[in-house]
């Protein structure tokens, strides 16, 4: 980590723990060497820092182009692994980035619905993560962020503390056949979206467990 990123890393840690009792659920299911792809829900603008800090290592995110224009705010950004990207069109260059990360073993956050849910359901996945997969085999560690939306829901510019917590699903790993557009009579598209739903199959497969140990806030808790 560069002292930029380690420095916001560890302020992201710090306030998630003090407003949010942030915890982390099945920490030991995380990827934390090689290519990988964080894929998460997406309910709040928190949830990029919230994915990011539950990685002992710096991982890369992409953001609208847009917030390069913003004051202090774009200047910081690409400083803490942040890739613009054009959300009105196809943004190549982005997603070219994108691969070249992951096939050179780094951890990307994505976010498969594409954009924040606006009430906190579970959106149907873009191709675009399923193309990143096929076009990397990277595996996916599905996540699931819970009380984001409670905290800062899209479209509302008021912050709640409310308890936050991230749940660590098990990898998924593709084999060259799952990866194949073969496997869908040579539809790309149609893997693309499948290698999606698969992802946010898993996704909303993840639970928050009913009662979590006692243990202080932020602490990473090894459940089974």
């Amino acid at each position: 980590m560069t002292f930029t990123y380690y420095f916001w890393y560890t302020l992201s840690k710090i306030a998630a723990r003090l407003f949010f009792s942030f915890r982390i659920v099945h920490p030991g299911r995380m990827i934390e060497e090689g290519p990988v792809i964080l894929a998460s829900n997406h309910q709040s603008y928190f949830d990029p820092p919230l994915v990011g800090i539950c990685s002992d290592r710096d991982v890369y995110y992409l953001a609208r182009k847009t917030l390069l224009d913003v004051p202090l705010l774009g200047k910081l950004l690409p400083h803490i692994n942040v890739i613009p990207v054009d959300r009105d069109g196809n943004d190549m260059s982005a997603l070219k980035t994108i691969i070249r990360l992951v096939r050179s073993g780094n951890g990307v956050v994505l976010f498969p619905e594409g954009t924040r849910s606006p009430d906190g359901s579970l959106q149907r996945g873009k191709q675009g993560i399923g193309l990143i997969i096929a076009k990397t085999g990277a595996p996916v560690q599905p996540m699931r962020i819970f009380g984001s939306r409670d905290a800062f829901p899209k479209g509302s510019g008021k912050i709640t503390q409310v308890p936050i917590s991230v749940v660590v699903g098990n990898p998924i790993r593709f084999t060259p056949q799952e990866l194949d557009p073969a496997s869908h009579g040579g539809d790309e598209r149609a893997l693309y979206q499948s290698l999606s739903d698969r992802v946010m199959n898993a996704i909303a497969a993840l639970e928050l467990p009913e009662s979590l140990p006692s243990a202080q806030a932020g602490e990473r808790l090894p459940t089974s």
